[in-house]
């Protein structure tokens, strides 16, 4: 496993990450989402990501218990606030800062929390409350480091601006062959700001591995045969999107990776991702997507592969 900075912080994170979205306290069984984690951590991911959100504070709990008997050292967790935990309990006010980050601190088990994310942008906070409420959790110990997902530039350049907030460190946007936005702006801001990437759903929830084939059902098992977790999976699901992911496998096989290593390797090969999040119902899954860290690709079948993916991206918009 290889590490990488993490923007202008002294952390350095796995290239690969453990995620927690739609799996763990809520999707997969407790025992296989534990071996899991587990299987990270001797693989030498150190970095695991979660939010308050998640099953509703379940996919903390859970991760708190299974890291109790692990050495503090040997992880580095980061968390997020926003989205609504009660029907009066949301958004990235102070108040809210200082409820949901003591919260997640009792549920994680632990006396800080190493990257404290904004899940979303709040428009209903101003945003120097919030960069000070997160600058105060940092000054009290609660908090090392600050991140965001999936804001706007034009949020990022206001929160860099509050006089005497911490800054940034990361940005957590989608990232993958067949989601690019963040090249446009996300991705050169947070370049010139001292702000890496930490990608998610860098497998297009898993269709980027080329399991799901254009004539045939899902196969039993898979994310999108699991209601608590293929929610959000159907945008991938269209035919050109499919028979394209296909056609990326004989440049996998040449690069001598699975499908799934060699979509990890392209969102590896932006130097301003210190980090890719896959997430996992089975260890086995952990350690294949844990050796696409390092993988060597020719540039020119990253090209062909970007061709692939924009071809059949232009198809399915023209066939909606």
């Amino acid at each position: 496993m290889r590490y990488r900075q993490l923007g202008s912080s002294d952390l350095h994170v796995s290239e690969i990450s453990l995620g927690s979205w739609l799996t763990f306290g809520v999707g997969v069984e407790a025992d296989r989402a534990a071996a899991c984690v587990h299987r990270a951590l001797d693989l030498g991911i150190n970095f695991i990501d979660t939010a308050n959100i998640y099953g509703r504070g379940a996919a903390e709990s859970f991760l708190g218990e299974v890291l109790s008997g692990v050495p503090r050292d040997k992880y580095i967790i980061a968390t997020k606030l926003f989205f609504p935990m009660t029907e009066t309990d949301r958004g990235l006010s102070r108040a809210q800062v200082e409820k949901q980050l003591d919260a997640s601190l009792k549920r994680l088990r632990v006396d800080v929390i190493d990257l404290y994310q904004c899940h979303r942008p709040d428009p209903d906070t101003p945003i120097e409350e919030t960069m000070l409420a997160l600058t105060d959790a940092v000054k009290a110990g609660k908090v090392r480091y600050l991140g965001f997902s999936e804001w706007p530039a034009e949020q990022i350049r206001a929160a860099l601006a509050v006089p005497g907030a911490e800054k940034f460190v990361s940005s957590q946007p989608q990232y993958s062959l067949l989601w690019r936005r963040p090249e446009e702006e996300i991705i050169p801001l947070s370049r010139e700001n001292g702000i890496s990437q930490i990608v998610w759903s860098p497998l297009a929830q898993g269709v980027l591995t080329g399991k799901y084939l254009p004539d045939a059902p899902p196969p039993a098992g898979t994310r999108a045969t699991n209601d608590e977790m293929n929610g959000f999976i159907d945008r991938w699901m269209q035919r050109p999107v499919l028979e394209a992911v296909q056609q990326l496998k004989p440049l996998a096989q040449q690069a001598g990776l699975t499908l799934g290593q060699f979509a990890l390797a392209w969102v590896l090969k932006e130097p301003n991702v210190a980090s890719a999040i896959i997430g996992a119902s089975r260890p086995e899954q952990v350690e294949e997507n844990a050796a696409a860290s390092g993988a060597h690709v020719d540039p020119a079948l990253f090209a062909d592969a970007e061709r692939i993916a924009a071809e059949a991206l232009e198809r399915t918009r023209q066939l909606a």
